[in-house]
């Protein structure tokens, strides 16, 4: 082989090389259809938890059935979640976001119809209520799971964790803008009508995108070395992978942990505050400063633990797929949340009587929530602990990108040294 031969070769497979791995511009709009949706859901979700007391006077309910609007969502993305693991893993993302994104939809208007005078539903509006909410519910699994698989499929390497925390942090933004919204909306029970109807806008519109400007499943080009050998194992033998994986398991216990307590404490906090003195107002008693701090600091380090640990349980656990590995988790926390959401409603202790309750239902006196609470409390840190001890891993992901990186240089350089002839 001639000089100039050897050389062109050479550059046709350094060429070749490069155009291996490509980037697309759309990824960023898959990433804005993905946070909308993810961030819309959270906000159905505890649509009704920061004014539980209004909402249980509007429908002539319980705080006890208020709590079902949320508790539903746990319930159903436990058989759900597994579902919705194979659907990402073996269908695909576009499937996913799509079947999401019409279900939070659907969801949403469902809800509408519990409010609409003419239909004269009377004791029945509540079940139009809770219908949505299933609904709602069944997307949650499909959009939760979605940005570790997004990441993966569409984003090279180096902004892989960025992508995924951005997609991942728009659910607790979704909680933050309802837990601010909805006191905001509703200042009066009759106001819940309204409340539906804005949070149906940024539902409607999040399908809207999914439908029209999602078209592809994975890009045409990989963007890195593990989504161009993205060979995920099967669905049930990556689930035994996971069963037999420790730092997997702990993982999921300590992790799904802490999100099903943020859920209870997010689904129950005007409850645990009003019995206090605490209204949807911000009227403080004595402890501003230190409940302004304290809820501050289990936001902000709750929130930023968040895409780390999705992201850790794909690094734990590859070749497992994204879908597998991060649902499984989630199932695990809602389980877990569920758990917690029954046993703190039966430490609570009702307290007749209270001069400084300001909960809109109190006929019965309100309930105390000072045992739950530290129960909440003393879990959180066992499991904290129970992390920082045990917790011990491998980056398999990264290790094997690093293995195809090496095996790639070592090609180039094989290819360098060809002789002449």
């Amino acid at each position: 082989m001639e000089g100039g031969e050897a050389a062109s070769l050479l550059g046709e497979r350094s060429l070749g090389r490069v155009a291996e791995f490509k980037t697309y511009r759309r990824r960023w709009f898959l990433l804005a259809a993905v946070c909308l949706l993810n961030c819309s859901n959270a906000m159905l979700w505890l649509t009704f938890a920061p004014v539980a007391d209004k909402t249980a006077a509007y429908f002539h309910i319980s705080l006890e059935t208020v709590n079902w609007l949320s508790i539903v969502y746990l319930l159903i993305s436990i058989p759900f979640g597994l579902v919705a693991t194979w659907v990402l893993d073996s269908v695909g993302l576009r499937c996913a976001v799509i079947l999401s994104a019409w279900l939070n939809m659907m969801g949403s208007i469902t809800r509408m119809f519990s409010v609409l005078k003419f239909l004269s539903l009377g004791s029945r509006s509540y079940w139009y209520l809770f219908i949505g909410q299933c609904l709602c519910a069944l997307a949650q699994p499909l959009i939760i799971f979605s940005p570790t698989k997004l990441a993966a499929l569409w984003f090279p390497d180096h902004q892989r964790a960025t992508a995924n925390m951005i997609a991942s942090m728009a659910n607790p933004l979704g909680i933050l803008i309802a837990n601010l919204l909805s006191p905001a909306l509703v200042p009066e029970g009759k106001h819940i009508p309204l409340m539906l109807g804005v949070y149906a806008v940024p539902a409607v519109t999040a399908c809207a995108l999914a439908t029209l400007g999602i078209h592809e499943k994975v890009p045409p080009t990989p963007p890195s070395a593990s989504a161009a050998n993205s060979n995920s194992q099967p669905f049930f033998t990556g689930l035994k992978m996971l069963l037999r994986n420790k730092p997997y398991i702990i993982l999921a216990v300590c992790f799904g942990g802490g999100i099903g307590m943020f859920t209870c404490f997010s689904a129950l906090l005007e409850q645990i505050l009003c019995e206090k003195g605490y209204s949807n107002a911000s009227r403080f008693r004595h402890q501003a400063i230190m409940l302004a701090i304290t809820s501050s600091l289990f936001g902000f380090f709750g929130f930023a633990i968040y895409p780390i640990a999705m992201e850790l349980a794909v690094e734990c656990s590859y070749p497992v797929g994204e879908g597998t590995s991060t649902g499984l988790i989630f199932v695990a926390s809602q389980v877990e949340g569920v758990i917690l959401m029954i046993l703190l409603q039966a430490l609570t202790v009702r307290v007749s009587e209270d001069p400084f309750s300001t909960c809109a239902l109190d006929q019965d006196g309100a309930l105390d929530w000072t045992t739950p609470v530290l129960v909440l409390a003393g879990l959180c840190s066992a499991m904290a602990c129970c992390y920082v001890i045990f917790f011990h891993t491998d980056y398999k992901r990264l290790h094997a990108e690093t293995i195809g990186g090496d095996l790639v240089k070592a090609e180039d350089t094989a290819t360098a040294d060809v002789p002449e002839s």
